[in-house]
């Protein structure tokens, strides 16, 4: 793969030198793509509706995996040629995010080239990267109810990153029945917590490439989790794309559809989901099977 471009799943285009340019419609208009604009009012929704009383960063992150039947373990199997957002909760499912090694290292690679090779279209909007290692350690909520604390620290330095309690807002699940893979999107709120006393529950070493491109990070990471001395590690490939910016998509989404802002501000939160969504789908054309 390292010799090929990264694929758009979108195929070649055909155009006939004789034929005029075609309107859009017959209203000189796009119509509007109904799949971005789910997933747009989605995200809006999480953001606008979570707990007022809770302070902390949102979290919107896509996850690459397959969706799985949770009674017989296989493959989700629907009446869908195409690439479909599925109801919350219509069905009795799980999401898988673990991926083989060796996907793990496809990916690596399709990555990798783009970010030594800049897209032709937008040469100066590169790939930057950095290969980071952390240590993940979850200690018991206070009182033993609710969401887990997260110290996260530099495996090298010692220094905490990050101390939050994640909580989980929702997901939306996309299936895409012509790709080897499947997508999560999940809206989370990380609220920042003091550090906590006491020994961890658990922890995991995460081996982490990331990559950064505009308002998106790709994480694509090999993570080691460990639950007791006498237990064997688990290691898990995951990947998953993050809007890099909260205060950004906060704003934006502030000023969605807003008719006293100019109209650039107010389409500002859909072109950005649209690109997130874009962003996905090109990672879940690429996948070339592999998953556990």
């Amino acid at each position: 793969m390292d010799q090929n471009p990264i694929s758009n799943g979108n195929g070649h285009a055909h155009h006939s030198a004789s034929l005029p340019p075609l309107s859009l419609s017959i209203l000189g208009v796009e119509p509007l793509d109904e799949f971005i604009r789910e997933i747009a009012d989605f995200i809006h929704y999480q953001i606008s509706t979570r707990p007022a009383d809770l302070q902390g960063n949102v979290e919107v992150e896509a996850k690459i995996g397959v969706l799985r039947d949770r009674d017989t373990g296989q493959r989700l199997q629907l009446p869908v040629l195409v690439e479909t957002i599925l109801t919350p909760n219509a069905i009795d499912l799980r999401f898988e995010s673990n991926m083989s090694a060796r996907q793990h290292q496809h990916y690596n690679k399709l990555l990798n080239n783009l970010k030594t090779t800049p897209s032709s279209a937008h040469p100066s909007s590169t790939l930057t990267y950095q290969h980071l290692h952390l240590i993940d350690s979850f200690y018991a909520p206070e009182g033993g109810r609710g969401e887990k604390i997260r110290v996260t620290r530099d495996e090298k330095t010692g220094e905490v990153r990050e101390c939050v309690r994640k909580i989980r807002l929702a997901d939306l699940n996309v299936y895409s029945p012509k790709r080897a893979a499947d997508w999560r999107i999940s809206v989370n709120l990380e609220v920042p917590v003091p550090p906590p006393l006491g020994s961890p529950t658990h922890t995991r070493k995460k081996d982490r490439m990331s990559y950064s491109h505009e308002e998106f990070v790709i994480d694509l990471t090999q993570v080691t989790s460990t639950f007791g001395p006498s237990s064997k590690p688990e290691v898990l490939h995951e990947l998953e794309l993050e809007l890099a910016r909260p205060e950004y998509l906060l704003a934006t989404a502030a000023k969605r559809g807003d008719p006293n802002v100019p109209e650039q501000d107010r389409g500002a939160f859909d072109e950005l989901i649209r690109a997130f969504v874009n962003n996905a789908r090109i990672l879940v054309r690429n996948a070339d099977g592999g998953w556990q």
